[in-house]
Parts: C-alpha cells; structure tokens; sequence
C-alpha cells in the first residue's frame, strides 16, 4: 500500500475552504470526542482517518470529483464518515430516506446519478431494489452483508488513513418530495453564500471546549444532518447520535453526557413536556444552553411550556432544503406569541396574495423568500418543477402566513398539497396514487386535519365506486391497504367518505375546501 503524500499544514479557513475542517480538528485535539453512537464511537483522529480512508477507497473504485455518493444510513458512524468524506473528496453526497418504498429509495439513487451506493444492512429490501441503478462502480454495505455490495469495512480499512493533499470541497444534494410524482433533488450549480441563519445560529449557540450535541433525528433528514450534526461537528463539537428517538430517553442522555445543544421537533418537546413530573425530575439537564426548534409550527403552549422548563435556552427558525432565514428566541418570543421570528439580515421575506403583490401588514397569503444572486437552488434534471417554484426573484415553499406590524413572521397555515406531521413533510399525492389502486376507490384526496400532539395527521376522505358501502368495515379496509402500501409516515389514521369529491371545472379534486373543513374553529398552525 502506497503511502499517500503529506498534506499541508491547514488553517481553520483554509481547511473548512477544501472540506478538511475535521482533519484540522484532528490535529488539533485527536482525541476528542467525535461521535458516540450506540453502533460505535469515533475521536476526532479516528473520524478523519476513516473519512481519508473512505476518499481512497471511492477514488479507487473509479470515482472523481464532481460524482455522486448515495447513503442509505441509520444514524451511526459511518454515516457521518461517509458526510466527511464527500466534503474533502469533492463528492456530491445524498442521503437517502430509508422510511421510503424501496421503489423510491430506487429512483432517488438512479435520479441523483449516483456512483457509488453505501447501504445500512438493515434496509436489505430497499438497499436490493436501489443497487440495480444504472451508473454504480461502488456498492458498500455498512453494518452487515449484502448481496452483490463489499463490505464497507473491509474497503476502507485497506487504504491510507493520512490526511489527503488533494482534497476538492465536496457538496450535498438533499432530496425533498413533491407535491406530484417522485422526490425532486435540490441543486445548485453554484455554492450559496455564506447563510445568515448559519452565522445566527453560531453566535447564539456560543460553543464551548468540552461541549456535546444530542442528535435526536434521522440525519437524512436536511435539518438534523445541517444543524445537529454538521454545525457542531465542524465546530469541535462531539455528537452523540439517538438511534430511536424517546421523550424520556432523551433526558437520560442529557443528564448522562451532560449535553449542552440539541436540535428537536415541537412534536419532540410536546411528548418530552407531557412526562410524568416525577420523570422529568429524574434528570438533570440543566447543562443544556441551547434548544434549537424547526421544521414544523409550534403550538404556543407547548413553546411556553418548554421555555418555562429548559429556561431561555430555546430558539426558533423557519427555513428548509430550499432556503430562508427566519429566527426567534426565547426573550422576543412571549411578546410575540405564535412568530417563528423575524428575518435575519439580508433575508427578505414578502407574503404575496394570488396576483403575485404584496400583502399588507396581517393580511394572510404565501410565504416567499427573495432568492440570493449567486448559488440559486434548482431541482434537479425537473425544470418545470423549478419554474413553479419560483416568482421572478422569489421563491416559496408553499406555507401562507402574514407579517405584522414590527416585522415578525406568523403562518396560518400550509398550501393544501403539504401535511406535516411532526416535523415530516407528506405530500399527499403520492397518498392519492397508491389508494386509488384500491378497487372500491373512485377518488381519494388525503388531507391534513388537526392532531394536537402531531401538528397534523393523514386523513384520507373517498369517494367509492358504485356498489361498495361507505361504512366502519370499508374504512378498516382502506386503512389496512394503506398500511401495506405506504411507509409509516404516510398511512392515514382515518378515513371519511363523500358521494362525490369537489372539484374544479377541469376536474381537478379541490383538496383545499376538503381540509378547511376539518380546520373550521380550530387555528391553522
């Protein structure tokens, strides 16, 4: 085995410039902790080595900078290698929802052009359907064997774990599903500027030596992976990595590794807030100092109940894959009750009615974000699905809402083709599709509808074909079909029928008058 050539000595800039920010983490502290997982743990030295090792290993299987590494992955160490390793490898890494069909695990790895596949073996279903992608030289298989893949140890523990003297800053093509049809790439062509949510997010969580993170999500998942991951790991800052998210489990990893920054759901501070008393006063966390919230609304007792508890250690933002830039903290928050905050500097932030102009101040319409000069998103190889997203300069994700008086941002409520439930956005046309499969299904629209504890659940209203009887029995049909077609996330929890689902003149199913019923006298969050 050739020794590789010394690598230079890195400054921070320059190191986190060519993707090597935890290679001059390494130098400076290689026995810190890096990862700790119930699958294993990582130094900081042992996390870079592997990283370089995982860069020879692809690069020897015929992989350049500029190809595409797709990861199918549990939430353990080799994931985060594999995030390294494509940072300082000049590889375009995307992580891969393992909740999905294997058929759309499938078309995620072919659609991102992937080379190389690196599969957890606890997905042998949709690890099997994906590995027949056209354009893989690499298959590596972590945790276990898999067929027709190598194992993911024995490949890299055959290469030179010294720092690169070539590396190529790597990027990352995270996957966010559509309104219709399959999960759509989000890509830039260009890098985006420095955000301002980042340098927000790095003054208010102040790292200190001897600090941990508590990685409560999936890190396929763009905002566990970027702020719980990513953010402190680049900072220093050790991760211990939840297999299984659990409210109480939670606080017993606080309290055991003294964490000091976590990432969370509101539907994760909902369930921790509803413990028995006895239980929270079991653990002690008063070592944490900063619980970053996002991805869905919070409810306003549950963020009054968290600051009462955590203290004003809780912030908020309002971005996503796409973009933005929307922060609170816990002492703007309570004179705003219900904001996700104001817009950082540089973010500007309009709320457009159905013409395209902006609102006035507390009228409701949709959210759009001005999009930056350089480093534009696009989906990818999806144009069209592109063009719809954008408003000249503008862009939305589909969420409504309105802006007060003191520039504070508040949503009403979401466009009528997204659900999301604890934080998971649910497109509800791809529900659509697989109930229609049913013989007794003439139409079927699945839809939002209140659930205290989730923010929403799936409920999925039908309307039946002649002969089938809209009663108790049908709908446990309905429900036990779903639950044999649908990942988990996606299953409706109930079911309602119609003689006769409205529609547009064009025969389009109008999904948005079907939820607002159910939302009537309730507050669309």
């Amino acid at each position: 085995m050739a020794v590789a050539e010394a690598a230079p000595a890195w400054s921070r800039e320059d190191a986190a410039a060519a993707g090597m920010v935890v290679a001059w983490h390494a130098r400076q502290a290689p026995d810190r902790p890096a990862i700790i997982s119930q699958a294993g743990n990582r130094t900081y030295g042992e996390l870079n080595a592997r990283a370089n090792k995982l860069v020879r290993a692809l690069r020897r299987a015929g992989l350049k900078a500029g190809d595409a590494v797709a990861l199918l992955c549990s939430n353990r160490p080799e994931f985060v290698e594999t995030v390294a390793a494509c940072a300082r490898g000049g590889f375009r890494l995307t992580p891969v929802n393992w909740h999905l069909k294997g058929s759309e695990v499938g078309y995620i790895v072919d659609n991102c052009e992937a080379k190389a596949f690196i599969a957890d073996a606890r997905f042998p279903a949709s690890a099997a359907e994906a590995a027949a992608a056209k354009g893989l030289v690499a298959k590596l298989a972590v945790g276990g064997a898999l067929p027709g893949f190598t194992a993911y140890d024995e490949a890299v523990e055959a290469e030179d774990g010294a720092d690169l003297a070539d590396p190529v800053l790597g990027t990352q093509m995270m996957y966010t599903s559509g309104t219709t049809g399959h999960p759509k790439g989000v890509y830039r062509r260009q890098a985006a500027p420095l955000s301002p949510l980042l340098v927000k997010l790095t003054e208010t969580a102040a790292f200190r030596e001897g600090d941990l993170a508590l990685v409560t999500g999936p890190l396929y998942h763009a905002a566990p992976l970027a702020l719980n991951l990513s953010f402190p790991i680049n900072a220093g800052v050790g991760c211990v990595l939840m297999d299984k998210w659990d409210a109480e489990e939670t606080l017993r990893l606080v309290a055991e590794y003294k964490i000091t920054h976590t990432h969370v759901v509101p539907t994760m501070l909902h369930r921790m807030l509803q413990l028995p008393e006895a239980t929270k006063a079991r653990y002690d966390i008063s070592s944490l100092r900063w619980i970053l919230h996002g991805a869905a609304p919070c409810p306003a007792h549950v963020k009054e109940g968290s600051i009462a508890w955590f203290g004003p250690v809780v912030f908020e933002y309002y971005a996503a894959t796409e973009g933005g830039g929307i922060f609170v903290d816990s002492h703007e928050w309570p004179a705003k009750k219900g904001t996700v905050g104001k817009p950082l500097p540089g973010v500007v932030v309009e709320v457009h009615d159905e013409d395209g102009k902006p609102v006035k101040p507390r009228d409701v319409g949709t959210i759009y974000f001005k999009a930056p000069e350089t480093g534009r998103f696009e989906y990818f190889k999806a144009p069209e699905k592109t063009d719809g997203a954008y408003r000249g300069d503008f862009y939305t994700m589909g969420d409504m809402g309105y802006i007060d008086e003191d520039g504070f941002l508040f949503l009403t409520g979401r466009s009528a083709e997204v659900i999301i439930s604890g934080g998971v956005n649910i497109y509800p046309a791809e529900i659509d599709q697989e109930i229609l499969k049913h013989p007794a299904v003439a139409d079927a629209a699945a839809v939002g509808v209140p659930n205290e504890e989730w923010g929403e659940e799936v409920k999925l209203v039908v309307e039946l074909n002649e002969g089938y009887k809209p009663d108790a029995a049908m709908a446990r049909e309905l429900l036990e079909f779903a639950a044999a077609n649908l990942p988990g996330y996606q299953r409706p929890r109930s079911v309602d029928f119609m003689a006769e689902l409205p529609r547009m003149p064009s025969g389009k199913v109008l999904r948005r008058t079907i939820r607002d019923a159910y939302w009537q006298g309730d507050k669309k969050i």
